[in-house]
């Protein structure tokens, strides 16, 4: 059931615009137009405490939901039962997104929080609104929305390989092509392990060690290809 007029007014002043203005969907929209538009639909604003479950894996995706505070983790269960976490997704990020329309529209994990956060919960046919008022937004959704599939589908391709030196061995030759000795890593360590698919500490050790081998070099955030010949053996026995 969804808010009152002074339960709307009441959430629109607890948000912070400035944040949401931040989030992939709501990019370019200036806090001030942010709140303007959100007055002209209808939401929630959820809170929910540390390990209290958001969604459940299987429900309908009804809604836009957005991490405007904490963090919450999606999690899976294999087919021996164990628990396998997905990722964390922090605010001010949306949750399930490219889920929001479509025939089988359901969360593929459930979603926890990490610690205390809050949510914004916009109804999918408000949502429809602020796509047919704003096409920045419209913009914005369609390229995160496509930003995905283009992760997923790279995410599958470093699946294939069964060993964590050889996505690693693979995704810097790939990076640095036939012209170039050195990589600049624009993604955090995090972003890199969930692409993957395999945990931050893993690949933090995998770096150590084909730099201690003398595989690579790395300095802040440039990595140097020192034995290339060596790297794609890697990529061979993968």
């Amino acid at each position: 059931m969804f808010v009152s007029l002074y339960q709307l007014l009441q959430n629109t002043k607890m948000i912070d615009y400035t944040l949401l203005s931040q989030c992939p969907v709501f990019r370019g929209i200036s806090a001030a137009d942010a709140e303007n538009l959100l007055k002209q639909v209808h939401f929630q604003l959820r809170k929910f405490l540390k390990d209290e479950i958001v969604v459940v894996a299987g429900e309908s995706v009804a809604n836009l939901n957005i991490v405007l505070s904490g963090s919450v983790r999606g999690e899976m269960i294999d087919y021996s039962g164990k628990t396998i976490k997905i990722e964390d997704v922090e605010a001010p990020k949306p949750l399930a997104a490219a889920f929001l329309f479509g025939q089988d529209n359901k969360f593929p994990v459930t979603v926890t929080a990490n610690e205390k956060c809050s949510i914004l919960v916009i109804p999918v046919n408000e949502f429809l609104k602020l796509l047919q008022m704003n096409s920045q937004i419209l913009r914005n959704y369609l390229n995160s929305i496509s930003s995905r599939a283009q992760f997923l589908s790279q995410k599958l391709h470093f699946l294939s390989f069964k060993t964590i030196r050889g996505k690693v061995a693979h995704y810097l030759l790939q990076q640095a092509g036939d012209r170039f000795h050195s990589v600049e890593l624009k993604n955090t360590q995090q972003q890199l392990a969930d692409l993957f698919g395999v945990t931050r500490p893993s690949l933090a050790r995998v770096f150590g060690d084909m730099q201690k081998e003398g595989l690579i070099s790395i300095s802040n955030k440039t990595v140097k290809l020192v034995n290339r010949e060596k790297l794609s053996e890697l990529i061979n026995h993968a």
